[in-house]
């Protein structure tokens, strides 16, 4: 805090320099002079400390945090993350439709309040699952195992199946 007194004191001081200065002086080009040197030299007196109360002042960057926009942002990676994984299951079922399977139910278990999402594991419910009238008999298992790892990047073991 004595840095800053010193600081306005020194400002003031200058201040009354230039003026008796100003007052003692004859009119002129000489004073016009005078007074150009000693504006510079205040405004050097202003400028000079300020670097060094920058370099010790600490700003609490907690008082410009909102802690509601925290909440905000949580809500919205949930959202994202669960907009992701529904268009993930609608992306796998269209998979498995397009090789002739239908009524497959797909459900993702994921950690969707995270901002980088792992899915954790993927159940296949295959219990109303029928091949189309005109597909020769295939294993349902393997195709729709093949379907799913072509989308995901997941093991084999992480998928579980029910039915069928």
């Amino acid at each position: 805090m004595s840095d800053l007194s010193s600081w306005v004191l020194s400002i003031a001081g200058i201040c009354i320099l230039s003026v008796l200065i100003d007052l003692f002086l004859p009119s002129g080009q000489i004073s016009s002079h005078i007074k150009t040197v000693f504006n510079f030299i205040i405004i050097f007196v202003i400028i000079a400390p300020i670097p060094k109360f920058i370099k010790n002042y600490q700003v609490d960057y907690s008082s410009f945090i909102n802690t509601s926009e925290i909440e905000l942002q949580e809500d919205y990676i949930y959202q994202l993350n669960r907009d992701k994984l529904t268009a993930l299951e609608n992306e796998i079922k269209n998979g498995i439709k397009s090789r002739g399977i239908l009524n497959v139910d797909i459900a993702i278990s994921a950690d969707i309040f995270v901002k980088a999402m792992e899915i954790n594991g993927i159940f296949v419910d295959l219990t109303n699952a029928v091949i189309e009238k005109n597909e020769q008999h295939i294993d349902i298992k393997k195709e729709v195992e093949e379907v799913i790892l072509s989308k995901v990047n997941i093991e084999k073991e992480k998928i579980e199946y029910s039915g069928g």
